[in-house]
């Protein structure tokens, strides 16, 4: 089992930059894919960035891509999602997710979920 702590989360002026982190408990992270997801009131939680456990393969949705970058270190049990360039509709609770191979942009897919952290972004 693993348990799941989001951080980094603020208030920003659109075009700043934010890092957030996943930080894990528990065995065997490293085997474990994840995925960031985000959710903006009254809308569906949606997919955000996606790593598999080596951390070789990544995937983003195309709201995101070239802004965000998804990466981890498995020694250290965190993942992280640096966040440029970024926008007003970013604005959203983010949610990071693992599963063993549930390298996916479902949130279905993916057992374990962090409480979340607020990302606002001021225009």
């Amino acid at each position: 089992q693993v348990q799941l702590v989001e951080s980094g989360g603020g208030l920003v002026q659109a075009g700043g930059s934010l890092r957030l982190a996943c930080a894990a408990s528990g065995r065997s992270f490293s085997a474990y894919d994840m995925g960031w997801f985000r959710q903006a009131p009254g809308k569906e939680r949606e997919f955000v960035a996606a790593i598999n456990w080596g951390g070789g393969t990544t995937s983003y949705a195309d709201s995101v891509k070239g802004r965000f970058t998804i990466s981890r270190e498995n020694a250290k049990k965190t993942g992280y999602l640096q966040m440029n360039s970024l926008k007003p509709e970013d604005t959203a609770v983010y949610y990071c997710a693992a599963a063993r191979g549930a390298y996916s942009r479902t949130w279905y897919a993916y057992d374990y979920w962090g409480q979340g952290t607020q990302v606002t972004v001021s225009s």
